[in-house]
Order: structure tokens, then sequence, then C-alpha cells
């Protein structure tokens, strides 16, 4: 019995010596793409940062590395060790990189300005191409960082450029939303209405837009227009735009609908 058991203890020692042979090999031997998977696929975990400290080590001009780190950290919202790891990976490679750290500083930390140059440098790297940084048409987000400045008159040079690159039918819908807003708050009521509507022309099922018409009736004086826009924009509440991570500049909420329906109520 004795002699079994030394057996198993032997068995299990060469199985976990093997197991820690794989284990370092993965860390620290295996090919570095294949190591950036691996930590890229468990982001956020103690082994992954890890991996991902050993990859920066032995790959120090690796600038996926430093930009696949720094996700998990902003996520979480410590921005400052976030950005620094960001920062690096958009000093080692500009190209890649600079587009999303401008679309975090947009969407992440509302800094306007400093988007705006992520932004424009980009553009400056690569003339006759259009960015599309995460996935969004450049000037799209420019439009939105000149919203965020109330910058109105830019940010609709800014969105009908994106609707330009993009064509009518194929720009974010939200571009036309956006026009919408930048008119109302340069007290261009009818023409908000004008450019709401072209949004609703690619879906009846944009809040935004039924909310922003509703206001500007108002603004009119057309009461029941209003009235009826504003109980469009509840019945597509569902559809409005959000995201679990950001809130966006554009964002609407259905107690700000219930508020202003109670508001032209008592007209």
């Amino acid at each position: 019995m004795k002699i079994f058991i030394k057996i198993i203890k032997v068995v299990f020692t060469i199985l976990l010596f093997a197991f820690s042979i794989v284990i370092l090999y993965f860390i620290a031997l295996a090919p570095k793409e294949r190591r950036f998977k691996i930590a890229e696929h468990s982001q956020g975990l103690y082994f992954s940062q890890s991996m991902f400290d050993i990859l920066k080590l032995q790959n120090p001009d690796y600038s996926d590395v430093y930009f696949e780190q720094s996700v998990a950290f902003n996520k979480r919202g410590e921005y400052a060790k976030g950005f620094e790891l960001l920062d690096k990976a958009v000093e080692l490679d500009p190209k890649l990189h600079l587009g999303y750290r401008g679309w975090m500083k947009l969407r992440k930390l509302r800094d306007f300005d400093n988007a705006l140059n992520d932004f424009n440098t980009l553009d400056s790297l690569t003339p006759k191409f259009v960015d599309a940084p995460w996935g969004e048409d450049i000037d799209f987000l420019r439009g939105e960082c000149y919203f965020g400045k109330k910058d109105y008159p830019k940010a609709i040079e800014l969105f009908n450029r994106n609707i330009k690159n993009q064509k009518e039918d194929w720009a974010d819908i939200y571009s036309f939303v956006y026009l919408g807003l930048c008119e109302y708050e340069l007290g261009n009521y009818e023409k908000a209405i004008s450019e709401f509507q072209r949004a609703l022309k690619q879906t009846e099922n944009v809040p935004e837009s039924y909310f922003g018409i509703a206001k500007a009736y108002l603004k009119l004086g057309q009461i029941e227009k209003a009235k009826e826009n504003i109980l469009k924009a509840e019945n597509n509440i569902h559809y409005k735009r959000d995201d679990v991570y950001n809130e966006f500049l554009n964002e609407i909420y259905s107690f700000e609908i219930m508020e202003f329906k109670q508001k032209l109520n008592k007209k």
C-alpha cells in the first residue's frame, strides 16, 4: 500500500511538473501572437496582465500589447493607468491607435478638445482616406466633439461632411438627429424639424427625432403637433440610442419625455 501511495505521489509530481512546464512555455516562450491572443481572451485577469507584462518586456515595440492591456483598466474606470498604456501604444503606432484614443477621450472623458486633436492628427496622417475610429466615421465623431463644445455651426459642417462621406442612405442615422439638435439650439426650429424628419425617412423608430420635433413645434406654438410627436417619442423610447458603457451626448430618457408631456398637457 505504501508503495502504491508513493507511485501516486510520483505520478502527480510528474504531471504537476509537466503542467508547470507547459504554462511556463505559454507564458514566456510561445510565439508572441499566440500569447497575445490568450491574454486578449482572458482580458482583465491577473494571468492576462502578467502575460502582457512579459510580452512588453520581450517586445517593447509591440504596440498592440500596450493597447490591449489598456482596455481592462479603462473599462474599470482606472483611466490614469489605462491612458498611460494607451499613450504608449499611440507613440509606437499613431496611425493604428490614435483613433481609438480620440474615441475614448470623446465618449469616456468628454475631453472634446483633446479628442479633436487626436482625430485631426490621425486625419493628417492618412491623406485621401476617410478614417473610421472604432468603426465610426471620423467626421461624425468630430461633429460630436463640436456639439459637446456647443459650437453648433462647426458641428453642422462636420455632420454634413459625414453624410457626404457615407451617402444619405448609409450615414449614421444620428447624423440627422444631431443636425436637428444643432439647428434647434441655433433657434432654427423649422430647419430642425426638417433635419429630424430626415432621420425618420430612414426608420420610423427614432424617439430622439420625435422628441426634438415636439420641442421645435412647441417653440413654434403648434401645440397639437407637439403633443402628437411627444406621444410617438414615448411609444418608441425603447429604440433610443444607448450603450451599457457610455452615455451619449444626445441620449434621452423616459423621465424627460414624461416631464415634457406633462408640460404640454397644461397648454
